[in-house]
C-alpha cells in the first residue's frame, strides 16, 4: 500500500523537449497537437516582431510565431532540424511554435521538479513556472499560457 501511495505522489509528465541553441525547454505534450518540418509562412503586417506570420496546414490557418524571439534570444536562420510545434490550448485555437529542434520526449517526475521563484521567476517574465531535473541536465518547462498568451513589452 505504501509503495502505491508513493506511485501516486510522485507521478510523471510526458514532455517534448525541444532545444533553442544550447537551452532545453519542455512542452508538456497534452497540447502538442503536430511538429511539422517549416513550411512557407506567410508574413503579416503590423503584429508583434515574435510573429512570423500564418501558415496552412491540412486546410487551417495557422499564427506561428518565434519562440527564440519572443524569450529574447537573436533570431537564427533555420536548419534542417528546425520545426513548428503545433499546440493547442483550446479545441478552437492553435498556434504554430518554431523552436531550433525537437529532441525527444522524457517523462519527468513531480519529484524531479522544482519551482523558479523569486528574481529567477522575474527574468523568467513568467514563460518558466518550473524546472525539471533530468539526468542530462536541467529542461525548462514552459508555461504555454504565458508565452502565447502575453504581449510584447
Amino acid at each position: 500500500m505504501e509503495e502505491l501511495e508513493r506511485y501516486v505522489e510522485d507521478k510523471a509528465t510526458q514532455y517534448i523537449v525541444v532545444n533553442l541553441g544550447i537551452e532545453h525547454y519542455g512542452i508538456d505534450i497534452q497540447y502538442i497537437d503536430n511538429i511539422v518540418r517549416v513550411p512557407p509562412i506567410t508574413r503579416v503586417p503590423n503584429v508583434q516582431s515574435f510573429f512570423k506570420g500564418v501558415i496552412n496546414l491540412r486546410g487551417e490557418v495557422i499564427p506561428v510565431m518565434s519562440l527564440r524571439l519572443k524569450l529574447g534570444m537573436p533570431e537564427l536562420e533555420y536548419t534542417g532540424k528546425t520545426r513548428v510545434i503545433i499546440v493547442k490550448m483550446d479545441p478552437q485555437a492553435s498556434i504554430g511554435i518554431v523552436v531550433d529542434e525537437v529532441e525527444q520526449v522524457l517523462d519527468i517526475k513531480d519529484s524531479e521538479m522544482e519551482k523558479v521563484t523569486g528574481e529567477k521567476k522575474e527574468e523568467a517574465n513568467g514563460y518558466i513556472n518550473t524546472v525539471g531535473k533530468t539526468d542530462r541536465g536541467l529542461v525548462s518547462i514552459l508555461n504555454l499560457a504565458s508565452v502565447i498568451g502575453e504581449k510584447e513589452q
